[in-house]
Parts: structure tokens; C-alpha cells; sequence
């Protein structure tokens, strides 16, 4: 059910604020490559984020991955966790230092992420497909400087 603007409290609109646009667009974008990730192999965001960035990135730490993607440390531990024990990736101690744990894809991990990127690509190629090639590339550059990343 939606109001019209009769209806309205008062004049601030929810539609066009920036920060629910974002989340909404976001939200409605992922969901169908969210269901990939979690019907095929039982991840969570978190996990797939995890996983892409080691497919990515090669070896990082627990550390390096929470200041790449922004997420808190106790949801990558727990990503980890989870991605190990499904044998995703494994750790193992840095000889620098012996309190920092070495995160790799195993060849069963980097399997399910090339067959993740595959799907990624396809799925963003579906998205993308609703605008113009200016529109996109505008469109990634506006994003890239909100989230800086630019």
C-alpha cells in the first residue's frame, strides 16, 4: 500500500533520499545472485565476500580483508570460520609473525569462485543491460565516488 502525497506527514521523501535509493537499488540488485551463492553452496554474503576477495587477492590476512571490503572483524572470523570448515580455504601462521593467520583459497575454494565469477559476470552483464554504455560507465563512477573508491 502507498500513500500519495495527499497523505503525507510531511514534505521530506523517503523515495528520492539518497541513502535508501542506495540501499533499495543494492538490496534489489544482489537478490538473485545472493540465491545463487546461497542455494549452491550455503553462503552468506559475508562468506562470498570473503572468498572473492582471497580468489581475487590471493593470501590475505583476516585483517586485510576487513579493511578491503569494510566489514568487522568479528563477521570476517566468522565467515572464516564457516569457509573453513566447508573447506573453502585454510590458515596457516605467517613466519613474520606468529599471532597473524594466512588465509588461502584451497583448489576446492578456487574452483567455486571461478564458477562464482562466471555467474558474477553473466549477472552483472544482465544488470547492465537495462542502460546505455554512457549511463554505465556514469553510473559505476558515481558509485565508485560515494563508496570511495575513486
Amino acid at each position: 500500500m502507498t500513500q500519495d502525497d495527499s497523505t503525507k506527514k510531511d514534505d521530506f521523501n523517503l523515495q528520492n533520499f539518497l541513502p535508501y535509493l542506495l540501499n533499495r537499488a543494492a538490496e534489489e540488485s544482489s537478490l538473485e545472485f545472493q540465491q545463487v551463492y546461497k542455494d549452491r553452496y550455503g553462503m552468506l554474503r559475508t562468506e562470498w565476500r570473503v572468498l572473492f576477495h582471497l580468489g581475487n587477492y590471493g593470501e590475505m590476512t583476516a585483517k586485510e580483508i576487513g579493511e578491503r571490503a569494510h566489514l568487522h572483524k568479528t563477521k570476517i572470523s566468522r565467515a572464516v570460520h564457516r569457509l573453513e570448515t566447508r573447506r573453502f580455504l585454510v590458515r596457516s601462521r605467517s613466519e613474520a609473525d606468529g599471532r597473524v593467520e594466512n588465509l588461502t583459497l584451497t583448489s576446492y575454494g578456487q574452483s567455486v569462485y571461478r564458477e562464482l565469477i562466471g555467474i558474477a559476470e553473466q549477472y552483472d552483464s544482465n544488470l547492465v543491460a537495462q542502460f546505455s554504455v554512457d549511463e554505465v560507465a556514469l553510473l559505476r563512477k558515481m558509485l565508485r565516488q560515494l563508496a570511495h573508491m575513486d
